[in-house]
């Protein structure tokens, strides 16, 4: 059951993801990077960080037996220096990355099994901090971090007014 929530956040993240590229796309160097006032400041900044949390995540999740042979190309990433790392200051690099992440994250919530979900997962905070948590409730922070992010996103972009449209994952659940 939780496994096929899971297969729907993988969805709504790919539609959503391609969305907000696709009207960031719009702007200008100089308004993708500029200084909004943001947390991370920019358009830029703040698609960084959002790459920068999967990486963070995803690496922790490279750890379980069941995940290490489809996250071994996250494996290989350099962990990123802090939350606010710029990884890619050109938008179509950065672009480029995130659909492969996005399908990287597919592939592996696709691997994982309902029993895998039940599992705890040992990991460190950016500050070195040790923690415990149970596997699925983790996953599901990777998938709610995107959403708040992008929900910044969305603003910054309404303040160059670009019309980002829907976000309500309502549109991709199925009738019965």
């Amino acid at each position: 059951m939780i496994l096929n929530q899971f297969r729907l956040f993988c969805e709504y993240n790919n539609l959503m993801n391609q969305r907000i590229y696709s009207a960031s796309s719009e702007l200008s160097g100089f308004e993708l990077n500029e200084d909004k006032g943001a947390f991370f400041k920019s358009v830029l900044g703040t698609l960084n960080h959002i790459l920068v949390g999967d990486i963070i995540w995803l690496k922790r999740f490279a750890y379980h037996p069941s995940s290490k042979k489809v996250l071994s190309y996250i494996s290989s990433i350099q962990r990123p220096n802090s939350l606010s790392s710029i990884l890619h200051t050109e938008f179509d690099e950065l672009h480029l990355e995130r659909k492969k992440i996005d399908s990287i994250i597919c592939s592996w919530i696709n691997g994982l099994s309902e029993s895998d979900l039940n599992d705890f997962i040992v990991y460190e905070d950016m500050a070195g901090r040790r923690f415990e948590k149970l596997y699925s409730s983790l996953i599901n922070h990777l998938f709610l971090h995107q959403v708040h992010h992008r929900g910044q996103v969305t603003v910054l972009l309404s303040q160059y007014d670009v019309n980002f449209g829907d976000t309500d994952l309502i549109e991709i659940i199925g009738d019965k």
